[in-house]
């Protein structure tokens, strides 16, 4: 399969749990076990077999202990198709949480779909702003 292929595979399988995050949150296989279990664990298994079938391709300087190093690795294509699956298993599975953690707080689906979109487009910024308004929504809970 070419990496062109597994890119779209991946994303694909990405796609497929936001939409059901978004769409049908409320659909336990949609909130617990397609973005929680199923797709990060393809993704894992897509990730590790880059990661050990590639590894020699990266040049000496190639690594994780600096910026310089990380630049090295990503300069292989099938590195740098790791690290994209990277973001996609890891974004998805906090889009996750966020709709499980906002519906045990009964958080309204409709206030948090902007954060479920800043996860899927820059994940730490979708978390952060969860994270702030779960804090708001403490406070209003707990003054209540």
């Amino acid at each position: 399969m070419s990496l062109e292929a597994i890119f779209s595979l991946a994303s694909g399988l990405a796609m497929l749990g936001w939409l059901g995050l978004v769409f049908v949150p409320n659909w336990a296989p949609a909130r617990e076990l397609i973005p929680s279990v199923i797709v990060p664990v393809i993704l894992a298994l897509i990730y590790t077999f880059l990661m050990l079938s590639f590894r020699d391709e990266a040049s000496a300087d190639g690594g994780f202990g600096t910026l310089a190093g990380v630049k090295a690795l990503f300069t292989v294509d099938a590195l740098l198709l790791a690290g994209w699956i990277h973001y996609l298993a890891f974004d998805l599975f906090v889009g996750a949480w966020v709709v499980r953690d906002s519906q045990a707080l009964q958080i309204n689906h409709y206030v948090i779909l902007p954060c479920l979109f800043f996860t899927l487009m820059a994940g730490p910024l979708g978390l952060l702003i969860y994270l702030a308004l779960r804090t708001v929504r403490m406070r209003l809970t707990l003054a209540t």
